[in-house]
């Protein structure tokens, strides 16, 4: 079996789409050979920023000869049907053959396809996968039409086996496929033969090219460490940058090199993002003082001075990049101790979006709904409102105008350096998060009350401007900042009703978005919903309307009201949905959740996830599996008599009525199970109430072992039934089984 080597040989691939291009050149390649009728026993793809490769072991020599019935049309079908299908077979009338078929003759083609070798194969596959290669962006060069990520100059495609390699012949746009490759493209630019792939990885290495971009990230980050280390230093770890920097050179020479002192004094994470973003510096920070203050810099050559002159420059070009970073520093710093007022002027110039108004329109909104959390995850209320407003004011820093990953961060420096509280500060860098599904949860109370206010008001006002996500769109991250809200208030254990909470700022956004002219000038005596209740207006702002004026504008409001509601809950829904996303990532079932959401207070996600996690843990068990099919058995007994008798049996069931010893155990048993599971559930203590009704699971079978339901006797079937409902019933208390698969 001979192995394959493909080569693509190019100008420099950008770092970002390598890994992708690696991935993508082995499946097409790959996928191809196996549709054409070859098989491989391994196939590794590799990148460096100028050739993609592909190395298939064990390659089949040839295609197997394949063959094909297809069933025709009967034999007097209309000639129009015959013609079709000798079309789609590629054969003549008199290659068919005349078959019996239990309605008839009916037409067969016998289709044979004979084998062909997998130079053959490979050449077309190749040709395919490169004209249909999926770069992000790509162009064309020159009078030819074929389109890549840079300027294609030469391919090796060799198939290689114990008697030695053969050239597949193949061309594209007048470049034919070889054995010839260059190495590094300054220290070895000369062309070689290769033979196969550990000849082709030999020479290449040989040539100062390290083939395998994992590879080349080991030797970096031992190489920086080492370097760091002699320093008394350590890497600040960058995996990001790290695959990056990679993917910038074929043959990587790590070089330290020392921060000015002048610029010590920047914030770490300024002089972090500063050398990452502009000049893909690794930062080296010193342990005893915390400070970033070193840097190591990958060169893609050796020099006979050991990286000095390179060194040198990169000094040079980083003091350059510093100096303007202090100066966004300085000028920042002198607005922040003057109390950052020009900065909170300058958000109501900045659109947040067009139907929801300016920043500083949405920092007002964010300020008064942090307010009314506080309370509920024991932030002061003073402090949170005070944290909102800072909270987006470093939006307008140079700092952040030069560096926008730093949001958040800037503003805690800025704050303390206003003589805000510790707390403001932190709740200022932190109202951001968490941003991804491994970015950590504030747990400060004035930080968690900033981070809900300000994703519960992107929520809201997205839902009230409907621009909801659709499919996979979501342009303004809505499921990002959903899963951000449940993160929040499960990690921090926050106890609250987000049915009442979500309609305090839907009220806020209501009164721009919804009252037209005629009632603006009501507007102003428009008091909110107060808890759940109904909006007022202002005792004696209405002496100026005529009756018909109060009462148009009485039913507006209610409109408005009834709307508010129906928007908080469909904005709940989905807040559910992203809720069985995050759940079932830890291994809860969606039914589950959906039978705990049937019940009441799932507004609380810290009581609906404990009822979840609880329910989920005793249906593991076999005494969990078997009550489930016993509740659901009652369910459906019931469901099926009520529809058809008309009534519902909920009332009434008495043991005096019993007439097996099955049935007097099963009152009993509900007797003494429903008082422990009403009362571990109003504590709250789901893991009690499902052992509770897990109890029952014993004399639930023995009944519908022993007991006809649906017996002749009117008087026994009712009193079973309304048994039945006593076990439905029980069930309810924890969830609606009736919504559980299975």
């Amino acid at each position: 079996m001979p192995d394959l080597l493909i080569e693509l040989f190019s100008e420099e691939i950008p770092a970002r789409m390598q890994a992708r291009a690696r991935e993508d050149l082995k499946k097409l390649v790959t996928d191809g050979l196996v549709v054409a009728g070859l098989t491989y026993a391994s196939a590794g793809a590799f990148s460096t920023p100028r050739r993609l490769a592909l190395a298939v072991e064990g390659l089949t020599a040839h295609s197997p000869t394949t063959r094909e019935e297809r069933k025709g049309p009967r034999t007097d079908a209309p000639d129009a049907a015959l013609q079709g299908f000798l079309r789609s077979t590629g054969l003549s009338k008199d290659q068919l053959e005349a078959r019996d078929d239990k309605k008839g003759q009916v037409w067969f083609a016998v289709i044979q396809k004979p084998g062909r070798p997998a130079s053959e194969i490979v050449a077309e596959v190749l040709e395919a996968a490169i004209r249909n290669f999926p770069w992000p962006k790509s162009m064309r060069w020159g009078a030819g039409s074929l389109r890549w990520v840079r300027p294609l100059h030469s391919i090796i495609c060799l198939l290689s086996d114990e008697s030695g390699a053969t050239v597949v012949p193949f061309q594209i746009e007048g470049i034919a496929a070889g054995n010839t490759t260059r190495g590094h493209r300054f220290m070895a630019p000369g062309a070689f033969t290769v033979s196969g792939f550990d000849d082709y990885a030999a020479k290449l290495r040989r040539a100062k090219v390290m083939l395998d971009s994992h590879e080349r990230e080991a030797a970096i980050r031992q190489e920086a460490a080492n370097l760091a280390f002699a320093r008394g230093w350590e890497i600040v770890p960058d995996e990001g940058l790290l695959s990056e920097v990679a993917g910038l050179v074929e043959w990587p020479v790590p070089l330290m090199g020392a921060i000015e002192d002048r610029f010590l004094s920047l914030p770490p994470e300024v002089l972090q993002t500063s050398m990452k973003e502009h000049q893909k510096f690794f930062s080296a920070r010193n342990p005893k003082t915390g400070r970033i203050e070193g840097f190591v810099t990958v060169a893609n050559i050796e020099t006979p001075d050991h990286g000095d002159t390179i060194l040198k420059g990169n000094q040079r070009v980083l003091a350059a990049r510093l100096s303007d970073a202090a100066f966004f520093w300085d000028n920042d710093l002198r607005e922040a101790r003057a109390g950052m007022a020009t900065w909170a002027e300058g958000l109501k110039s900045v659109t947040f979006q067009s139907k929801l108004g300016s920043q500083a329109d949405r920092v007002a909104r964010i300020a008064a709904l942090a307010r009314e959390i506080a309370p509920l995850v024991g932030a002061d209320p003073d402090q949170a409102e005070d944290a909102a407003k800072i909270a987006k004011l470093d939006l307008r820093s140079a700092m952040v105008g030069e560096f926008p990953e730093l949001q958040g961060t800037m503003g805690r420096y800025y704050a303390l350096e206003a003589g805000k509280d510790a707390a403001v500060a932190d709740a200022a860098r932190d109202h951001y998060s968490p941003l991804g599904p491994s970015d950590a949860v504030p747990t400060a109370p004035v930080s968690v009350a900033v981070a809900l206010a300000d994703k519960l008001d992107t929520l809201t006002g997205f839902w009230a401007i409907d621009e909801k996500p659709t499919g996979s769109k979501d342009p303004f991250a809505l499921r990002r900042a959903a899963l951000g809200v449940i993160r929040l208030v499960l990690g921090n254990g926050v106890r609250m009703s987000l049915s009442t909470l979500l309609l305090r700022p839907f009220v806020h956004i209501s009164g721009k978005l919804r009252m037209d002219e005629k009632f603006a000038a009501v507007e102003p005596a428009y008091e909110g919903l107060k808890g759940v209740g109904q909006p007022k207006l202002a005792a004696g702002a209405l002496e100026s309307f005529t009756s018909d004026v109060i009462e148009e504008t009485r039913q507006k409001e209610k409109q408005i009201v009834e709307e508010l509601r129906r928007l908080s809950a469909d904005l709940l829904a989905f807040l559910h949905d992203r809720l069985k996303v995050y759940l079932r990532d830890q291994g809860i079932r969606h039914d589950i959740i959906d039978a705990v959401i049937a019940m009441p207070g799932n507004d609380d996600l810290v009581l609906l996830v404990n009822r979840a996690t609880a329910l989920n843990d005793v249906l593991k068990t076999e005494d969990g599996t078997n009550l489930l099919q016993g509740l659901k058995r009652a369910g459906n007994i019931l469901a099926q008599a009520e529809d058809k008798d008309g009534v519902e049996y909920s009332f009434g069931a008495d043991p005096k009525f019993a007439e097996t010893d099955q049935e007097r155990a099963l009152f009993a048993a509900l007797d003494k199970a429903e008082p422990a599971i009403r009362e571990a559930v109003r504590l709250e203590d789901f893991q009690a109430a499902t052992q509770g009704i897990a109890t029952l699971r014993a004399p639930i079978d023995a009944f519908f072992e022993a007991v006809q339901i649906n017996t002749d006797n009117q008087v026994l079937r009712r009193n079973r039934l309304n048994l039945l409902s006593r076990i439905r019933e029980a069930g309810r208390l924890i969830a609606d089984f009736g919504k559980i698969e299975g």
